[in-house]
């Protein structure tokens, strides 16, 4: 291969590659031999392959197969309205997000006829839109669907998702679940036990306890699990935590929940290659209580999840306890380091 051809088979391939940067590809590499570039989009869990040898020379070529491949539009004005807000625990890549409920964060995609794309922040970048924008855009975008009709005695309202309603996602927009208050009977009550799956009933229906366990079910059954917790609206209209206090018949029900949660989302965590994490476990029954317990089984640095109670070799430490000899770190969802068993 001549000199002036091996130029231009890297000057592509650096194009490539910065334009995927951009773009918020974290992955991107380029294989002289095949002369192809891999990388994995955001949201996205297969690698994809890039064939560059039909691109040399076509400049514009290139900005088109790159945006479709990547499946976002490259400027604002065609990308707005195909905006859609999405309610996930983690995501792979680098997504745009921002922390709305334990566990859970807002999450922004490009919503087209047979792909759902994952905005990340670089892509905003190259929009020149705020994040924030961003965000209010694809909620705006979700207009909340409105039924009708008054409960007369205790119901569950199921909103089973086509791909197309993002029923989930209007637990996102502000004072949407109020407004089933009518059909459901009472102050609503919502769960999001998988992406394509939302239930709703009311705080004192008798409902409630078997709609738990049935969230449960789905929630470790589904390939697509969300939440097994049950959220409701706050004063101000947002979805918060449903809580219930100690001599509330469900208090054990919601503690099992959110622990569940925490695990799952732990163990979905990526490893880092510094340091080893520590395991969470689930502890206990309806009648004694539901505790997480991390498991540090050697004195040597570490880092923890946030638990009840932490198992360090022999002795079982309460998270207040050790607290105070922990550094927090930047993982998500949190961890603390941890570097030797405290005296």
């Amino acid at each position: 291969m001549g000199l002036l051809r091996r130029i231009a088979r890297a000057r592509l391939a650096g194009r490539v590659l910065r334009r995927l940067r951009r773009a918020g590809v974290r992955d991107a590499r380029y294989h002289s031999g095949p002369f192809e570039v891999r990388f994995t989009a955001p949201g996205d869990d297969e690698p994809t392959i890039l064939p560059l040898a039909p691109l040399l020379g076509r400049r514009k070529a290139l900005d088109d197969l790159v945006a479709g491949l990547l499946r976002v539009p490259p400027g604002w004005a065609g990308a707005a309205p195909l905006l859609r807000p999405v309610l996930r625990g983690a995501a792979p890549g680098a997504p745009l997000r921002r922390p709305v409920l334990p566990f859970l964060s807002e999450f922004v995609v490009v919503d087209q006829p047979d792909t759902m794309t994952y905005v990340t922040a670089a892509q905003a970048t190259a929009w020149k839109i705020p994040a924030d924008d961003v965000f209010a855009t694809a909620r705006a975008n979700l207009t909340g669907a409105v039924l009708h009709g008054v409960a007369d005695g205790p119901v569950v309202v199921r909103f089973v998702d086509d791909g197309n309603a993002y029923w989930t996602s209007h637990l996102l927009l502000q004072g949407w679940l109020d407004r089933l208050s009518a059909q459901v009977g009472g102050a609503p009550v919502a769960f999001a036990p998988e992406r394509g799956t939302l239930l709703v009933t009311a705080d004192d229906s008798p409902l409630l306890a078997a709609l738990f366990a049935e969230a449960e079910t789905i929630f470790v059954t589904s390939p697509h699990p969300l939440s097994p917790m049950a959220y409701r609206s706050d004063d101000n209209g947002c979805t918060v935590p449903y809580t219930a206090p100690p001599a509330h018949p469900l208090h054990q029900t919601v503690r099992r929940a959110e622990r569940l949660l925490a695990m799952h989302e732990y163990h979905q965590q990526p490893p880092d290659p510094s340091l080893p994490f520590a395991a969470l476990h689930l502890l206990g029954d309806a009648s004694e209580g539901w505790r997480t317990r991390a498991v540090w089984p050697e004195n040597t640095p570490t880092l923890l999840p946030e638990a009840d109670e932490v198992q360090a070799g022999d002795r079982t430490l309460h998270w207040h306890t050790l607290a105070p000899h922990l550094t927090p770190t930047t993982h998500t969802p949190p961890r603390w380091l941890a570097t030797s068993w405290p005296p």
